[in-house]
């Protein structure tokens, strides 16, 4: 455990060496932040009671998605270090160390999220404080599961990702794999409208989808309006094992019979 805790902490030094890119990525967070509440301010007066949100929630939902791109990874389609290595060769490196390449680049993943946490996700959060006045928790165990949601939800944002690092071993490029998996984030997460419009048909599907367990459950859980909290927790535990489990397969099948180009 404390490689693996050694490697988070170098992770989170590592984002802290790009402070320019750290200010720019709250601004453009806070900024954009805005422009979706004013979005959603126009529809939520239009149509009041929308998803069973008022207009605090709306707002609230915005400016806690776009503070969850840094520590969720949202808008990251895949690990492009970790590709990067595949593609190269140098994962054979990684590959002989004592320790196991999920569990590795996972630590390395969760010590940048603890950055983004600190450096750029509470710019947008505070702007919308200020300016609307966001919902808080109803009570402090709603606060605690929102935490536990997070967690989960940063455990399925890396399954996906990493997955879709993991292509590269046979495809050698994983842009393809990447906008694909970055489009199907923004669209079936929650970051660009809550998931609950959604109609019919279209609307159960998304809601199913391992994106989903990313934004708009978390969200949910911090407004109160899953329908049941324990049942939304179920969802991203699930998704989070699943893609784990498969992530962990998939990197056996790797192993054994993928040869490293170059060697």
């Amino acid at each position: 455990m404390r490689v693996y805790a050694t490697v988070a902490w170098l992770g989170l030094r590592k984002q802290a060496t790009y402070a320019l890119a750290t200010i720019a990525g709250a601004f453009t967070n806070t900024v954009f932040g805005f422009v979706r509440a004013a979005v959603l301010i126009a529809l939520w007066q239009a149509r009041p009671g929308l998803a069973g949100y008022d207009v605090g929630d709306a707002i609230t939902f915005c400016f806690l998605s776009q503070a969850m791109i840094a520590p969720v990874r949202t808008l990251s389609g895949g690990i492009p270090e970790l590709a990067e290595r595949i593609r190269t060769g140098d994962v054979a490196i990684d590959l002989s160390r004592p320790a196991g390449l999920q569990a590795w680049w996972f630590a390395l993943d969760l010590g940048q999220a603890g950055h983004g946490t600190l450096f750029r996700s509470l710019p947008p959060l505070a702007a919308g404080a200020l300016v609307f006045g966001l919902n808080t928790p109803a009570d402090l165990a709603t606060g605690v599961l929102f935490a536990v949601s997070i967690a989960l939800a940063t455990l399925t944002s890396f399954g996906v990702r990493y997955l879709v690092a993991l292509g590269t071993f046979w495809l050698m490029d994983d842009r393809g794999l990447v906008n694909i998996s970055t489009l199907a984030a923004m669209f079936c997460s929650g970051m660009l409208l809550p998931l609950n419009i959604f109609p019919g048909t279209l609307g159960e599907v998304v809601r199913l989808l391992p994106w989903a367990a990313t934004v708009q459950v978390p969200i949910d859980v911090y407004l109160g309006t899953t329908g049941g909290v324990a049942g939304a927790l179920a969802f991203q535990a699930f998704w989070a094992v699943a893609l784990l489990l498969a992530g962990r397969l998939l990197t056996g099948v790797a192993e054994r019979r993928v040869v490293v180009q170059g060697g």
